[in-house]
């Protein structure tokens, strides 16, 4: 029985974890006999330095963003490797990660945070390790701190990363571009949209970081209009509670949705989303073809998501010194602007390489340890043999 480790970073929610759980679910789809495992390196250090880590972590991005961005931007995205602070990480942590491989001893490891993958890069370039090694992207970018050469693949999320990592050293067959791993519950249509009364949901509130608030506010001043928002504030019961008190009919708040079906349908059911530039609820999105308006970012990833986003346009940014419902049914009434944006998202999908039958071709020629070969070549082998009968 083959078995899969699957490393995202801490324990809170986050991308990183969607992600995982994402391919997770696809592998046991493919082979139903797949052990999985997902391991987070701080917590199997140590579990009170993962709570430590990830308390400090929200309150440094609450308290103090703008030093997060500059350590993220001179310590994280660039040249991450020859930093003296990445240098501590590896030194802190790389006798821990390989402990965890002999351990587990994976026939596969795929990486959904850059953390784990630096270090497994680092411990196959030692020859400490010679597992097949996955780098899932959970951004529209890739900072310094991914493994990349001595990964055996990597799943990018479109063209532009691609030719990054190609710049960077990296095999070309050894790249795929996949988009961001989503669950497939989101990938079907269960039904249609829908009435006069516009239907906008508004996402980005479950962790309480980011300005949600002001875009609240900012609904609550304007009298109800021709929208109702739906506000999906997960598990943040103090946002629920407060919007519920507010009392307002044109403002809805939603309770923490478990299943991803039921999130789905409401992605179905609405015109337009309202959210952060986070790479997997972006992917969603896209992939149910919801024009995406920007309310908030956080410093760092989402910064450089947004960026991305903006330059191919694939989202419309709020811009508060005007009302809010007044640019979003500007858009939505727009059948040209629609046009332009709906056509710049097919275009985004039309990069995908790596799908269906391909992905799970791919996965078992890594599982039967041939990453002693290219990946190209396990690509065409086995869909060789796939198809033969």
């Amino acid at each position: 029985m083959a078995k899969v480790l699957i490393l995202p970073l801490l324990k809170m929610p986050s991308g990183h974890h969607q992600v995982a759980e994402a391919l997770m679910h696809k592998l046991k789809c493919m082979d139903s006999t797949i052990e999985m495992k997902k391991v987070d390196l701080i917590s199997y250090t140590s579990g009170t330095l993962e709570k430590i880590v990830t308390k400090m972590y929200l309150k440094w991005i609450q308290k103090a963003p703008r030093t997060y961005q500059w350590v993220y931007k001179h310590f994280i995205y660039a040249d991450a490797d020859q930093t003296a602070l990445m240098k501590f990480y590896e030194l802190s942590f790389i006798k821990q990660m390989e402990k965890l491989i002999a351990e587990e001893n994976p026939d596969l490891v795929i990486c959904t945070h850059s953390f784990p993958s630096m270090l497994l890069s680092r411990l196959k370039s030692k020859g400490k390790i010679d597992v097949p090694v996955i780098n899932a992207y959970t951004d529209f970018f890739v900072n310094g701190l991914w493994g990349k050469k001595e990964i055996d693949i990597h799943f990018v999320p479109n063209q532009t990363i691609k030719t990054t990592l190609i710049c960077n050293g990296v095999p070309e067959q050894n790249i795929f571009v996949t988009g961001i791993p989503i669950h497939e519950a989101f990938k079907e249509r269960t039904v249609l949209r829908h009435t006069s009364r516009k239907k906008i949901l508004i996402s980005g509130g479950s962790s309480g970081l980011g300005d949600l608030y002001r875009l609240l506010k900012a609904l609550k001043r304007e009298q109800p209009g021709r929208a109702d928002y739906y506000v999906l504030c997960g598990k943040n019961e103090k946002l629920y509670n407060k919007l519920n008190g507010w009392g307002m009919k044109h403002i809805i708040p939603v309770p923490y949705i478990q299943s991803r079906k039921e999130m789905s349908r409401l992605y179905d059911e609405a015109d337009a989303i309202i959210t952060k530039p986070g790479g997997v609820t972006i992917s969603e999105v896209i992939q149910k073809k919801l024009p995406i308006f920007i309310h908030s970012v956080l410093p760092g990833q989402e910064e450089i998501n947004l960026a991305f986003l903006k330059q191919h346009g694939l989202v419309f940014e709020l811009d508060f010194t005007k009302p809010v419902e007044e640019q979003v049914m500007e858009i939505l009434e727009d059948g040209k602007q629609l046009a332009r944006f709906y056509r710049r998202m097919r275009q985004y999908g039309s990069e995908i390489e790596l799908r269906g039958k391909e992905f799970d071709v791919l996965i078992r020629g890594l599982l039967g340890r041939k990453a002693n070969q290219t990946p190209d070549k396990v690509l065409k082998d086995q869909y060789y043999v796939s198809t033969s009968y």
